[in-house]
């Protein structure tokens, strides 16, 4: 892989992540609308502040380069700080409830468990996996791993989990692949379906690929979803981005457009779209306003070179 490729890549998946949830953050929790209307919006807006998507996608980039890798304990801590810090970003009521448990005193690995009998599925540790599955990016058994451990510090039900990991392989595949070789749609689906493990998510991303051909918005938002769930999300983001596969600003719109959970679903689409054209794909009418994207970019960065003085330790 190219160096410079892959460069843009890591850059394209954490600003697309912020990028994303900044456009649809306007719109969640409404019905769907026309894509005209959010690209208005986005277009006229002086700054487009990102929420507690993004702002949870920096804590774990910010961990991943305090610790060169992923420490769990390290991780729930960072996420602890940043919201004592921003608490103000949107947060829903599980994190902050988990957070508190941990400044309490409670183990980081026993406080998502006290929250929910179960766990938490949401989509809340799917919508920030992006750093993760860029360090981890060519050790897909590591990275389900992680990813799993990760997301088990504020949503630890098996569902939540798997939505996580599911984001990240997507990711994963998308920046590993060889500009010149480019991914089929239907080889994509194949191997997330192939690494899924649960039967709600292969099945999502069945549909998923049915609804290629023609993705009415409605038939997605029936057939997928666009809730707050892992499972009525994640696989809605991959439809977006696929549906829309050449264009960042197409997917985003798309994602956004749908209604529901439109932050997070956008954000996701956004890392998608960002992992696969890389930062340059991303119009320069959004990119220069983005909140805080100096600093989103040079922990990408700097999340590249802890990659890469990791793969020169493993050879």
């Amino acid at each position: 892989m190219d160096e410079a490729v892959l460069r843009q890549r890591f850059l394209g998946a954490l600003v697309g992540t912020a990028i994303g949830d900044a456009i649809g953050a306007d719109f969640e929790g409404k019905s769907a609308v026309e894509t005209a209307v959010i690209e208005q919006a986005a277009d006229t807006k002086p700054l487009l502040t990102y929420t507690d998507d993004a702002h949870m996608m920096i804590g774990v980039a910010e961990s991943l380069e305090q610790k060169q890798g992923f420490d769990a304990e390290h991780m729930a801590h960072v996420f602890v700080r940043n919201y004592e810090s921003e608490p103000w970003r949107g947060y829903g009521s599980g994190p902050p409830t988990v957070f508190r448990m941990i400044m309490a005193g409670e183990q980081w690995e026993k406080a998502a468990d006290r929250l929910y009998q179960s766990g938490s599925y949401g989509n809340g540790s799917a919508m920030r996996i992006a750093p993760i599955a860029l360090l981890y990016h060519d050790d897909l058994d590591i990275l389900r791993e992680v990813a799993y451990r990760s997301s088990r510090i504020t949503h630890s039900h098996p569902l939540g989990k798997e939505g996580a990991a599911l984001q990240a392989f997507a990711i994963a595949i998308l920046v590993a692949t060889q500009p010149k070789i480019g991914l089929t749609s239907i080889n994509f689906l194949t191997r997330l379906i192939d690494l899924s493990q649960l039967e709600i998510y292969k099945n999502k991303l069945h549909s998923a690929g049915a609804l290629l051909a023609n993705p009415d918005k409605a038939k997605v938002v029936s057939e997928l979803g666009n809730g707050v769930e892992a499972f009525n999300s994640v696989p809605t983001a991959i439809l977006c981005f696929l549906a829309n596969y050449a264009s960042f600003e197409s997917a985003v719109l798309f994602a956004a457009s749908l209604g529901g959970d439109t932050d997070t679903i956008a954000a996701m689409t956004g890392a998608l779209s960002g992992a696969n054209l890389g930062v340059e794909a991303i119009p320069d009418k959004w990119r220069h306003k983005l909140e805080n994207r100096e600093y989103i970019e040079e922990l990408a960065s700097v999340l590249y070179e802890v990659w890469e003085r990791t793969r020169k330790k493993a050879v």
